[in-house]
């Protein structure tokens, strides 16, 4: 079996998080917050051209009729509409990006001003912090937990299957597939992190998986 873990296409917050999403001080309060990471924000002009080149890359990688698995999120089910249409999509919880409670769109100095109390354990220990607010999750323990969640729950619906998810899913999934602690995921995405619309490939041999090929946009 074949899973195709991808990051969704590039989001109008990936291009403009400095400039319109990430404003000090924020101009949301948590619940529109939430509303607008989950459901309003889309794909660029970028993404869609990612989705374009994803479509080919797919079909190269996983062959033309994949099982897709999607986030509930808007940006990751547009990348699935684009790149994979007409393929019946598995939505689940369990591919959502990090929950970052109320400190969703928050800056830093906007999070470190309203929670003093967290900053130092924020600075230093980002993948166990656990953000203030309800079902807030740190990526070490949540996160985790949740792809651990979404492996052991697979099935063979097909000779492959296709995750669309997101940049802190996929550290996670990493950490699930490829057996390697956290920590050691995100020292390496601090150098450079899965692009969008890019793809990692496993091959899964028993109760294991191995990493057999991967590919990026380079658009």
């Amino acid at each position: 079996m074949l899973l195709a873990v991808v990051r969704h296409a590039e989001s109008i917050e990936n291009a403009t998080k400095h400039t319109r999403f990430y404003q000090d001080p924020r101009p949301w309060n948590t619940p529109a917050a939430h509303a607008l990471s989950r459901d309003l924000v889309g794909l660029t002009p970028r993404g869609f051209r990612q989705c374009q080149w994803l479509r080919t890359a797919l079909d190269n990688l996983v062959g033309g009729d994949p099982y897709v698995y999607a986030s509930p999120y808007r940006r990751a089910l547009d990348t699935v509409e684009l790149a994979l249409p007409g393929q019946p999509v598995d939505v689940t919880e369990l591919l959502c990006e990090q929950h970052y409670g109320d400190a969703t769109y928050m800056t830093k100095a906007e999070l470190f001003a309203t929670w003093p109390q967290c900053e130092a354990d924020r600075q230093t220990r980002k993948h166990l912090w656990t953000p203030p607010g309800e079902g807030a999750e740190s990526l070490a323990v949540g996160v985790l937990r949740r792809a651990t969640a979404f492996v052991d729950a697979l099935e063979e619906h097909a000779p492959a299957m296709v995750a669309m998810t997101h940049h802190t899913a996929i550290l996670a999934l990493r950490s699930v597939l490829e057996q390697r602690p956290v920590t050691e995921l995100v020292d390496e995405a601090r150098v450079r992190k899965t692009p969008n619309a890019g793809v990692l490939l496993y091959e899964q041999h028993g109760d294991s998986f191995r990493q057999v090929d991967s590919a990026e946009p380079d658009c």
